[in-house]
């Protein structure tokens, strides 16, 4: 026997929860908003670094290769002085670490940190204290 239900048993969502799901929605968007600048400058840096170890040359000649591509990307975290380079067996590597913090609201913020290289075992090297170890 097939049994009907009552109208006053109705499925769907109400006012309070779609409220609710627009805040949830609303708060996403506002850190998507802060965020994905941030991880875009990081791929410009990335993108920046790998063509400067492609132009080769010296170091000094590496790091204004990465600041003219960092200029034409708008890239303001990090300049070439800050990246380190090294070379194992005459070849170039390069790497970068910084990190970046995003306001959120008030005095909260988010702390990001990056860190790429152009080494193949992924390794980033730690830039030298220019203090001497201190």
């Amino acid at each position: 026997m097939h049994r009907h239900h009552p109208l006053a048993r109705q499925a769907g969502i109400s006012l309070t929860g779609l409220i609710f799901v627009l805040a949830v929605l609303g708060i996403a968007a506002v850190f998507a908003m802060k965020l994905v600048p941030t991880f875009l400058e990081y791929r410009a840096i990335k993108g920046a670094m790998e063509r400067a170890k492609e132009s080769g040359g010296t170091n000094r000649e590496m790091q204004v290769a990465f600041n003219k591509n960092a200029d034409v990307n708008g890239v303001t975290a990090i300049g070439g002085a800050d990246l380190v380079i090294t070379r194992e067996n005459g070849t170039p590597e390069l790497s970068f670490a910084y990190e970046k913090r995003v306001p959120l609201m008030g005095n909260v913020s988010l702390v990001i940190d990056y860190a790429g290289t152009t080494d193949p075992s992924g390794v980033v090297a730690a830039k030298e204290d220019a203090a001497g170890g201190q």
